[in-house]
Parts: structure tokens; sequence; C-alpha cells
């Protein structure tokens, strides 16, 4: 399956030709005709590029880009308006979004567009994340190493810390306890150590609502553990 395109177009006709020639191009595209119903399916789904018009039923394509960069979804946002003003296109950019084109437009020119931001995305190392990571109810500073759970500052040890930047640099990824030994402590050798499982008992206690039934850091059985930001 290709990249996966989160189309939010009210235009029926326009949003039909769009969804065609991106599956003709090898897309998996999925189509949404406003607002609040797109914002949703990029919340809850992961798409590599997003299309969004500005001039939507209900939520408007400004108030769909706010809202996503508000959840910490740091999915390429490509606009699309009639109006060809100025302000409109830095008040896009300001809210986060990766590109603009004005309408009418060329297809072909979207195309492009579309695979200069997919390219511009994967040209990024594989563990080079954000400086501000959010999960749940939990923001995350790598720079400052400060971690806030509901606006309240939370204290983690260097090494809860370590454990945490390595589950944000790798989600969804099944990381094996070894792995974690050599990663975030350094161990190079097998080793039959708790280490990790208490470390990782103690992060659910400070970073999840119910430690007893995590939904960020998951148990992986017979393998170690998981990390899913957005369960």
């Amino acid at each position: 399956m290709g990249p996966r395109i989160l189309l939010i177009e009210d235009e029926a006709t326009l949003s039909l030709l769009l969804r065609e020639r991106f599956e003709k191009e090898g897309y998996a595209v999925s189509t949404c005709k406003d607002g609040e119903s797109g914002l949703a399916k990029a919340i809850a789904e992961g798409f590599h590029v997003l299309v969004l018009d500005i001039k939507l039923p209900g939520k408007n394509g400004f108030d769909v880009c706010r809202e996503l960069r508000r959840h910490c979804i740091n999915v390429p946002v490509l606009m699309l308006t009639a109006r060809g003003d100025v302000k409109d296109r830095v008040k896009g950019l300001k809210l986060g979004a990766d590109d603009y084109l004005t309408k009418p437009f060329e297809v072909s020119e979207l195309l492009a567009r579309v695979e200069a931001l997919l390219r511009r995305a994967n040209n990024t190392p594989p563990q080079s994340i954000d400086s501000v990571f959010c999960f749940g109810e939990v923001i995350v500073d790598l720079s400052r190493e400060e971690v806030l759970r509901n606006g309240l500052p939370l204290r983690l040890t260097a090494k809860e810390f370590g454990l945490l930047r390595y589950f944000i640099a790798h989600p969804g990824e099944r990381l094996s306890r070894q792995v974690l030994l050599q990663y975030v402590w350094g161990y190079k050798q097998l080793l039959n150590t708790r280490t990790v499982d208490l470390h990782v008992a103690q992060l659910r206690q400070k970073l999840e609502i119910n430690p007893h039934e995590p939904r960020h850091i998951l148990t992986a059985f017979g393998s170690g553990y998981k990390f899913a930001p957005f369960p």
C-alpha cells in the first residue's frame, strides 16, 4: 500500500477528481467533507499527508490545522483555498501548515507538492523527534528535559527520562528488555535483571491515568514493551 493521504474537501466533484488521481498514482486515500469529521479521522488514524481545504462546513481549515498541532499531530499539511490573499497564506503557515495551493490549480502541481512533502518527511533521521512531544495528558519538552501532566510538572529521575525519551523515539515498536538495557543503560552483555521492569512501573505510576491498565506504555508479552502515544 502506498502513502496514506487524508483529503478534507467539501466540493464533491473536486474531491472525487483528486481521489481518483491520487489513487492512480498509488496513494491510499481517505476523504472527509467537513472539518469536524476530518479532524476526528486525522487524530484517530495515521496519515502521511493531509490535504486540507480552508473553506469547510463546521470547523474551517484553519481550525482543523490549529487543533491538529494542539494535539501534537505533526502530519504534513497542504492547504487548499480559493483565496489568494497573502494574509490567509501567512495565517495558515503560522498555524502549522507546511504548504499552500490556491484554487484553481493544476492537479500535477498538487501531486508534485505532495511528493515534496513526503520526501521532506522521509529525509528526517529515523530517531529525530520534535523538541516538544505530547501524548494523553502529558507534555514532554525533550530539550529542557521537563515533563508536565495536566499542566503540573513531574519529577523524573535521569534514567526514567532517558527511558521515556527512547520510547518517544520508537513509537509502536516492540522493544525487548535487552534492547532497552543496551541503548538506555548502556549494557552490552546479556543480563537477567528487573531493572527495566522497575523503571517502566515507575514511569507508569507517574504518567498513566491508571498504572494498572496503562494506555501508553504497554507490555508486549514475550518480548518487552511498546509505546503507544495515540492508543
